[in-house]
């Protein structure tokens, strides 16, 4: 498809709008759901609905709701990002795609080595999904990072995948691994082993939420700062906040920006850490070899029984 047609340009047009969308229709529903208030107040996310379900009830809260929106965002997002790719990158979005392709590539290799290159568009998912998420802050929106069942459900998928490649070798080896190096440590191992998704969602989910803590504080104290500074001031002059202009937005960027931005990165790198690391390589290639070597001398048999056969 020619880049220049108009049926190119108007797909770009299409995927740049679906991308915004869920972005403005989160924002229409926190102005249609959420009561207008003076006061500055900290609060989880809200409950919108709740399903009846048999075992358990299903609250839809604004956590979930908003980490929908962020999905398809994003998904309409890599489709404008890898509208009409080239096999020579010649318009600014490809490089961008490209940029962040051989970056996470590289960065998983170094990380995790050849044998988990396959973890790039994971990786690139996580650091997308939690920077995204967290900067929804910038536009008013309950960023579900906030939210410590969202980021435990991450960790949960995390703590799947660790499990699984430490099982690699067979979930005899996997249990075995817990005596290592002192067979008295086992009790401990178990526990560092649970506490490996707790410790990566509550670092996550209590930088964040310490971030929005600290910023609502500080916004509150210069309120009642400039109130008591400034209050004498004639008219409506005495009730505009002038302590709050400008501080808050420092620190909403590094809160909401800098920060989110951080922590994406660090949640990204433990999970390649922890899942590189709980990889047990050498085990994996003897193991490889044995049954390599087994196939082999199975072949080898059959073949000698064949040969006597025709013979």
């Amino acid at each position: 498809m020619n880049k220049n047609s108009r049926r190119f340009k108007l797909c770009d047009r299409l995927y740049i709008g679906l991308a915004l969308l869920p972005l403005v229709l989160g924002i229409m529903l926190q102005v249609a759901t959420k009561p207008a208030s003076e006061e500055i107040s900290i609060s989880g996310a809200r409950i919108f609905v709740t399903l009846d379900l048999p075992i358990q009830d299903l609250p839809i809260t604004e956590s979930q709701i908003n980490s929908w929106l962020v999905i398809f965002s994003l998904f309409w997002l890599c489709r404008f990002f890898t509208h009409g790719l080239t096999e020579r990158a010649n318009t600014k979005r490809q490089l961008i795609a490209e940029w962040i392709v051989e970056t996470t590539d590289k960065l998983v290799r170094e990380n995790m080595g050849e044998y988990f290159k396959g973890f790039s568009p994971f990786v690139a998912a996580i650091m997308g999904l939690s920077a995204t998420s967290s900067l929804l802050s910038l536009i008013g929106l309950y960023p579900p990072t906030s939210d410590l069942n969202i980021v435990a459900g991450w960790a949960l998928i995390v703590f799947i995948l660790i499990t699984y490649y430490k099982c690699k070798c067979g979930f005899v080896h996997y249990v075995k691994s817990f005596g290592d190096p002192v067979p008295l440590l086992a009790p401990l191992n178990v526990i560092s082993e649970v506490a490996t998704p707790v410790s990566m969602a509550f670092r996550h989910y209590g930088n964040v939420i310490s971030g929005s803590v600290i910023s609502v504080l500080i916004a509150a104290a210069l309120q009642g700062l400039s109130s008591l500074l400034l209050g004498w001031l004639p008219g409506f002059l005495g009730e505009i906040p002038f302590m709050q202009v400008g501080i808050p937005a420092v620190l909403s960027v590094y809160f909401d920006v800098f920060s989110g931005c951080l922590q994406a990165f660090i949640f990204a790198m433990l999970t390649m850490l922890y899942i590189s690391s709980g990889f047990p390589a050498d085990d994996w290639e003897k193991l490889k070899k044995k049954k390599a070597a087994a196939k082999a001398a199975a072949a080898a048999a059959s073949s000698n029984a064949a040969v006597a056969n025709n013979g």
